[in-house]
This record gives C-alpha cells, sequence and structure tokens, in this order.
C-alpha cells in the first residue's frame, strides 16, 4: 500500500508541476485554457471553473493541457484569434512549450532549496577510514581515524576539499597536516595515478593517494539567501548528470538494459517512502529533472520536438508545412511507443529473472575517486 500511494502521488506532483508550466504561461498569453488533465483519458471526474475544465483521469502516466486553437485546423471564430495557441506568434507557442520542463527544474530548485535553507548543506567530514595498502598514503604513515586539517597550507574543512587537492596536485609532491590523539602531524605524499571506473563504468586515471572516508558528516548551516546558490548549483549538477547519461546511452556505454519505467519508479518511490519522507521528496526533486531534460529532447509529440519546429519556424520566418508536422509527429509517436514498450520490457525483466536489482537514487560515494555525494538528499 505504501509503494502503491508514495508512487500516484509521486507521479501526480510530477505531472501537476509540468502540466502547470503550460497551463501558467498560456493564461498569461491570453491563450485560453479548455482542459487541464492529470492522467490520460477516460476522465475520472472533473470540474469546470471559469472557461477551464480540471480533470483527473484513470491513467496516471501523464497529463495534458488541452488550448483552445491547439489544432491548426480548427475553425477560430472571428475576433478570437488572440486567444488561441496556433494563432500566437511563434515566440508565444515556444514560451509555452517550454514552460512545462522548465517548471520541473523549477520545481527540483524549490525542493533543494528548502532542504538546505532548513538542514544545510550536507558533506563528509575529512576524517580517513580505511588506507589502503601500498599507495602514497601508507607509505607516507597515515592511519585509519586520522584526520586531515590542510593540504599545502590550505586549510581543510570537507571531504570535498581533499579530492580538489589532490587532483590539482597533478603528480606533485604534497605537504598533508594530519590531526591524530590531538597532535598535528605533517607527512609528504605524491599522489599515484590509479586507473579506476567512473559513473559510467568507463576507466579513467584518477589521481589518488589511496585513503576512504571516514563517513563522518558535517553539516554546514546555510542561511535561505546562501542556499538558493546550493539549490540551483544542485539542479545543474543533476542536470548535466542526466544528459551525460543520455549521451552514453546513445554512445552505447550504458547499456539499455539499466533504464527504467513506470514499474521501475514505483519501486523506487516504495523504496524511498519507507525510508522517510525527506527521501521521497529527494526522489521527486531527481525525477523532475530527469523529466524536464527528456521532455526537451527533439523528439515529435515531445516539448522538445515542437520546440524545434517553433525554433525553425523564427528562423525562417515561416511555419513548417502541416504535412511534414503531421508526418514528424506520426514518426514521433511510433518511436515512443516503442520505447515505452521497451521499457516495460527493462521493467518486468528485474521481476522475473533478478537480474538488475532496485537501485537507491544516487547517493554519498565515500571513496577517494568520487566524492562526498553531491547528489544525497541531506540526511
Amino acid at each position: 500500500m505504501i509503494t502503491l500511494v508514495s508512487t500516484i502521488v509521486l507521479l501526480g506532483v510530477l505531472i501537476f508541476v509540468h502540466e502547470l508550466g503550460h497551463f501558467l504561461i498560456a493564461k498569461m498569453l491570453g491563450v485560453r485554457v479548455e482542459r487541464f488533465s492529470l492522467g490520460f483519458p477516460p476522465k475520472m471526474v472533473g470540474k469546470k471553473f471559469g472557461e477551464t475544465e480540471y480533470v483527473l483521469s484513470w491513467i496516471p502516466l501523464g497529463g495534458y493541457v488541452k488550448m483552445f486553437g491547439e489544432n491548426p485546423d480548427e475553425e477560430v471564430p472571428p475576433g478570437l484569434e488572440h486567444r488561441s495557441f496556433s494563432h500566437q506568434p511563434a515566440w508565444g507557442r515556444f514560451l509555452i512549450v517550454l514552460a512545462g520542463p522548465a517548471a520541473n527544474f523549477f520545481f527540483a530548485f524549490l525542493v533543494f532549496w528548502a532542504m538546505f535553507a532548513v538542514d544545510g548543506v550536507p558533506h563528509l567530514g575529512p576524517g580517513v577510514g580505511r588506507v589502503q595498502p601500498d599507495m602514497p598514503a601508507a607509505t607516507a604513515g597515515l592511519k585509519a581515524g586520522d584526520r586531515i586539517t590542510a593540504i599545502d597550507g590550505r586549510q581543510v574543512k570537507y571531504w570535498d576539499d581533499i579530492l580538489e587537492l589532490v587532483r590539482e596536485a597533478a603528480g606533485r609532491e604534497l605537504e598533508v597536516a594530519v590531526e591524530r590523539d590531538g597532535r598535528i602531524l605533517t607527512v609528504h605524499l605524491t599522489p599515484r595515478l590509479v586507473s579506476s571506473s567512473n559513473l559510467f563504468g568507463e576507466e579513467v586515471q584518477v589521481p589518488m593517494i589511496g585513503i576512504e572516508a571516514q563517513g563522518d558528516l558535517v553539516v554546514e548551516k546555510i542561511n535561505p539567501a546562501v542556499a538558493v546558490f546550493y539549490g540551483v548549483q544542485r539542479t545543474w549538477e543533476l542536470s548535466k548528470l542526466t544528459v551525460l547519461s543520455v549521451v552514453k546511452l546513445i554512445q552505447r556505454k550504458i547499456p539499455f538494459k539499466t533504464l527504467g519505467g513506470p514499474i521501475f519508479i514505483a519501486q523506487l518511490a516504495g523504496q524511498q517512502a519507507k525510508a522517510g519522507l525527506l527521501n521521497l521528496i529527494f526522489l521527486a526533486a531527481l525525477l523532475s529533472v530527469n523529466l524536464g531534460i527528456l521532455n526537451l529532447l527533439p523528439v515529435p509529440v515531445l516539448d522538445g520536438g515542437h520546440l524545434f519546429f517553433f525554433t525553425i519556424e523564427m528562423v525562417i520566418r515561416r511555419p513548417i508545412s502541416l504535412r511534414i508536422r503531421e508526418r514528424a509527429q506520426q514518426v514521433g509517436l511510433v518511436f515512443l511507443l516503442m520505447f515505452m514498450a521497451f521499457i516495460f520490457y527493462n521493467d518486468l525483466a528485474r521481476i522475473f529473472t533478478g537480474s538488475e536489482s532496485v537501485s537507491q537514487p544516487p547517493a554519498v560515494e565515500q571513496n577517494e575517486n568520487s566524492g562526498p555525494g553531491h547528489l544525497e538528499p541531506g540526511r
């Protein structure tokens, strides 16, 4: 029951945020919105307020905003052209369509801003956990339980600071100040280039000294104004990660079997709901960024496909022919249906073969190569 409820709430919030973006900008530009629907038909319940019918439908895998004059073939009575979507200038239609993905990014930003403003920014502390044998840190005498306080005279407060300074060293010797049993010791070591796998399973050369984080969490308290910066930063990091993931999928450097659909999202939602409300909210922000990025892909029937055509229209100063757009929509729809079928197949394969277990959203990485959890929800 927890999984079912959390999935419905999670999908409902993401769909509502996305469609609300389209709705608000359409209203702002004077376009008449005839229907605002959460879910796809058949209709469950609905109520009309003003000129808009607000509907809750049975299939919770999306939603839509039906605008007056949305179909170019639709007859628009004289004098009502300014209320019609298709009669808006290209830049107006562009803004209305762009508003959906933009709302997803804004929602993610608000979630992260609120988390950081209330709870502060979580960092891993500079405490040393495991020291790898035959690596520079072990040779220099570092031990588990040590706490690194400075590198080359620069103060170290968090594990991130260690990673940054080691990577900047580029093979030169470092002077490392270490706190041990209340005393400050100084050791010298030179980072070694080591082959390691990155987030996408690719082998890269990384300068390392051979330590892992102790795992102690240090929370940096910040005011709401500073939290704006961290909220934007976290949203940007997730966006870059999502775009890079799409690129790696296209390059076949990430296997397609790792993709998940509604069933996988439901499993994650139930898992995170049981772990706590904060985890579920973080998952909503993470998926909101994913939804925003994926909707911007230049695939007909997605927002990105419409934006592509509107951009061409603004450049050549005339609309793309209706026939070309219809053909593109048909191709896009076939592609989308095939993609959804593949995603459902992946979800079912995980369940029946057990080949892929449900994974947590990106969280704290405590080894020297990856850094202290840029995607950690905060607790």
